[in-house]
């Protein structure tokens, strides 16, 4: 141990219970941070899509919805309809298992911000918030706990000593 981390460790009082929290905050996995971002958020989308579909089919009412009160612009609110409940599925499915994590994440990151520039602007603290766990894991992918991880390491290359 160097010097600092010596005295840092013998500190007392709340600069001492500062530390010590500090360094237990730390020693916080990725991969569980990770998980619990993936099936979070993969929950909101999820049901989501839950509330557009009656049976196995996107419902009149969804659709409804996409054409009087989202009214994006260029597409179709059928198509709008039919792609969003798709998008609010599959990638969530994808997050959870931890497959395609960077890409799945990127386009639920997409969808995010159509909500937030065309339907929903006032909403930018929940889609901010969606934002930051999309980006962590783009930026850093699945973790430990993931599909990613078990084909990167059937993926890399053996190393010999």
């Amino acid at each position: 141990m160097t010097g600092m981390t010596v005295a840092s460790h013998s500190q007392t009082g709340l600069a001492g219970l500062i530390v010590r929290a500090n360094a237990a905050m730390a020693c916080i996995p990725y991969w569980f941070v990770a998980l619990v971002g993936r099936i979070s958020i993969a929950a909101v989308f999820w049901r989501s899509g839950q509330t557009k579909l009656d049976g196995w089919h996107v419902s009149d009412s969804a659709i409804e919805l996409f054409r009087n009160e989202y009214k994006l612009p260029v597409i179709d609110p059928v198509i709008a309809a039919y792609l969003a409940t798709f998008a609010e599925h599959f990638f969530p499915v994808l997050l959870v298992i931890g497959l395609a994590t960077r890409f799945s994440a990127l386009a639920l990151l997409i969808m995010t911000l159509v909500i937030e520039i065309f339907v929903y602007p006032d909403a930018w603290p929940t889609h901010g918030s969606w934002a930051a766990i999309f980006l962590m894991l783009m930026a850093q992918g699945a973790g430990k706990i993931s599909v990613d991880e078990l084909i990167a390491r059937r993926n890399r290359p053996v190393q010999s000593h």
